[in-house]
């Protein structure tokens, strides 16, 4: 590895600091990508999603990604992490919340990760939810564990599954880090880190 002319210093997590901002950065899940742009490009997006594998595959990026590219607000995006607020109590929160319009944006979004942690009572709390949403709602269900999630749930989602990235694709990414923060690395190094 040979260093390049290095132009600042950074002190953020290189997979922060690099983490795709747009379909157009996201690498490995074509498949994925190919489809929710032409709903973006339709002005047709389904009101559910769940977006399922394995962990680093990318789910909740690409819900942000998603949410951005639909024009949503930070204001307008919420991100519930279903492992610590798995009861009844929180969905029926966010039931109450979904009804009110969005402050800024086309869309209310909610990124529900981890979402096979949820409770069956929470599931049934939720499904109405899903089976009558208000126009301004969309959901991204995000979750390492398919089969956990009620068929019920899935049946009103598009479902989406994500790849583990190739081993040249993820060498590629390292290529591409190391060069923006000034190094030269050999293919043969960048693909026995990946």
């Amino acid at each position: 590895m040979r260093r390049m002319e290095k132009k600042e210093s950074r002190h953020a997590t290189l997979y922060r600091q690099y983490r795709p901002q747009s379909f157009n950065d996201a690498r490995g899940q074509e498949h994925i990508v190919k489809v929710l742009k032409a709903e973006i490009k339709n002005k047709k997006p389904a009101h559910a999603y769940l977006f399922s594998g394995g962990r680093g595959t990318g789910k909740t990026t690409f819900a942000r990604i998603l949410a951005r590219e639909l024009g949503v607000s930070d204001k307008d995006l919420y991100e519930i992490d279903a492992a610590s607020n798995n009861g009844v109590e929180h969905i029926r929160e966010l039931r109450e919340g979904v009804h009110v319009v969005p402050f800024e944006s086309p869309y209310k979004f909610y990124i529900v990760d981890e979402a096979h942690m949820l409770s069956k009572s929470a599931w049934n709390a939720f499904l109405k939810t899903l089976e009558e949403p208000p126009p301004h709602a969309m959901f991204v269900l995000a979750t390492t564990e398919r089969d956990k999630i009620p068929d019920t749930i899935q049946s009103r989602c598009e479902v989406y599954s994500f790849k583990q990235p190739t081993r040249e694709v993820l060498a590629d990414v390292i290529e591409s880090v190391a060069k923006k923060e000034g190094y030269s690395l050999e293919r043969s190094a960048s693909e026995l880190v990946a």
